[in-house]
């Protein structure tokens, strides 16, 4: 299994990868996992390879061999269309952080729907960003939506909760369990 997770610095996909690849080898697997960091401060460009298997002998997916990505930001999903093979699953957040030359007004922002249907007709959009607000926490998009990639994976939820209780923090526990069970509950299949 190849997922790739995209968005934006400052979300959580580091976290978020982090307890997939954990969840995964709780379930079981070999899992090898690379990331990619562009500018090191919120907003810079940030990706992440979570591969496993019974035996994974490297950390990268291929280009065309993506099985499930998660995009936390629209745009980013265009950024990685090379990985997507024609039978992907695309989670894509509702979620637009506008590049320069769409916030001074020299281009609009790209409509990345077509591009992803021209690779993959499996494309899924969420609104993790009003999810999270609404629970009470905006902070909490990622968990929310690997709430929404574990319809897609077969793992119990057991074994998701107790990642999130060893992982994170007694403080954030709760809101990111409720997180995640919200995103699961989302339907979007």
């Amino acid at each position: 299994m190849n997922v790739l997770m995209a968005g934006v610095g400052g979300q959580g996909i580091i976290l978020a990868s982090d307890i997939l690849a954990q969840v995964a080898m709780l379930a079981g697997h070999d899992v090898k996992k690379s990331e990619i960091h562009g500018m090191a401060q919120r907003g810079g460009s940030v990706m992440s390879h979570i591969r496993f298997s019974d035996k994974v002998y490297s950390p990268t997916i291929p280009k065309a061999q993506c099985d499930i990505m998660v995009s936390f930001e629209e745009l980013e999903t265009a950024r990685y269309l090379e990985f997507l093979k024609k039978d992907s699953h695309v989670i894509i957040n509702r979620y637009r952080l506008s590049p320069p030359s769409v916030a001074i007004g020299v281009e609009a922002y790209p409509d990345v729907e077509p591009m992803v249907k021209a690779k993959t007709p499996h494309v899924y959009f969420v609104d993790g960003d009003s999810a999270a607000k609404s629970l009470g926490n905006p902070r909490v998009v990622n968990a929310y939506l690997l709430g929404v990639l574990s319809t897609f994976l077969k793992v119990d939820d057991s074994v998701w909760i107790e990642c999130f209780k060893t992982m994170l923090k007694e403080s954030i526990r709760e809101i990111n369990i409720k997180a995640f069970k919200a995103g699961k509950d989302a339907k979007v299949k």
